[in-house]
């Protein structure tokens, strides 16, 4: 793994845990779809109180994938797609890391 690689892992661990818990992925998706939501609306049908609902928003904040609006009275969240871009990458770099090492790995035992 190169040091470029390395570090963006590092600064992406924060948005990898932020989406290790299925709540935070729910309202990702809710939000994802465009539209502005409340702490209210995005707590209806859920089993979550809106003081949980708003906790885990305040993670996805923290990490830049949801913002917060003020809208009159209301304070609403918004959907960031570009730290999941970000992952995306890493992603993508972790994949080309190891279908170089399976190649190596391939062409090493097809020389034997």
């Amino acid at each position: 793994m190169t040091n470029t690689s390395a570090r963006r892992l590092q600064k992406n661990a924060p948005l990898f845990a932020a989406l290790g818990d299925k709540t935070r992925l729910s309202l990702l998706v809710k939000l994802g779809e465009g539209q502005l939501h409340s702490v209210t609306s995005l707590a209806k049908g859920a089993s979550l109180s809106r003081q949980a609902i708003r906790k885990h928003l305040s993670v996805l904040e923290d990490v830049g994938m949801v913002h917060g609006v003020k809208q009159g009275r209301e304070h609403l969240f918004r959907y960031d797609p570009k730290p999941i871009e970000e992952l995306r990458l890493s992603l993508a770099e972790i994949s080309r890391q190891w279908d170089e090492s399976l190649l190596r790995l391939k062409a090493f035992v097809e020389e034997k």
